[in-house]
């Protein structure tokens, strides 16, 4: 709420669409996981052995939900949103004068999508093809069929980045 809010009186003028993207990338996993090395929250958490051992203080995902974490407290603390924004807004100062309105910041996935259907063509069909390792240590292998082209592979560390990778090989590809 509080980066919608400033993004809304920051760029009167965009469109929802845009903001909703600039929204989204300003408060996902990665940027959230950003702020959190930022503030060396790494050095504050108390992990289970397993974690430690997996390297959980620099996973993204713990980051991030920590950062998600001090944030619910700061309000459930203070019960002041005034304060929380400005905290808050602090943490991304770093970040909120670099965002573009920009349609490159949709996911390769979104955007794949949307050059198909403006060219009236089938969506494309995503398949794990190969999962190595145990959880949380995976590592997938995706395939991406689009009637006219070959199978184009994508790897990640989750079906959904080995998606997205997929995703951007073929924007590649028809962009050329």
């Amino acid at each position: 709420m509080i980066v919608a809010n400033y993004l809304y009186h920051a760029y009167p003028n965009e469109n929802e669409g845009r903001l909703t993207r600039m929204r989204a990338t300003l408060v996902r996993q990665e940027a959230l996981g950003k702020i959190a090395t930022d503030l060396q929250l790494s050095r504050c958490l108390i992990l289970s052995t397993g974690e430690l051992k997996s390297g959980g203080h620099h996973r993204e995902s713990i980051l991030a939900d920590t950062v998600e974490a001090i944030i619910g407290a700061i309000y459930i603390d203070s019960g002041d949103l005034n304060l929380l924004t400005d905290i808050v807004l602090k943490w991304y100062v770093p970040y909120l004068d670099h965002i573009e309105p920009t349609d490159q910041l949709k996911d390769p996935k979104s955007r794949l999508q949307e050059y198909l259907q403006a060219r009236k063509k089938p969506l494309p069909v995503y398949e794990v093809v190969d999962i190595q390792g145990d959880a949380p240590h995976q590592h997938f292998k995706v395939e991406c069929l689009i009637d006219g082209l070959s199978k184009i592979h994508g790897e990640g560390s989750s079906r959904r980045f080995a998606e997205q990778a997929a995703a951007a090989e073929i924007l590649k590809l028809l962009e050329q």
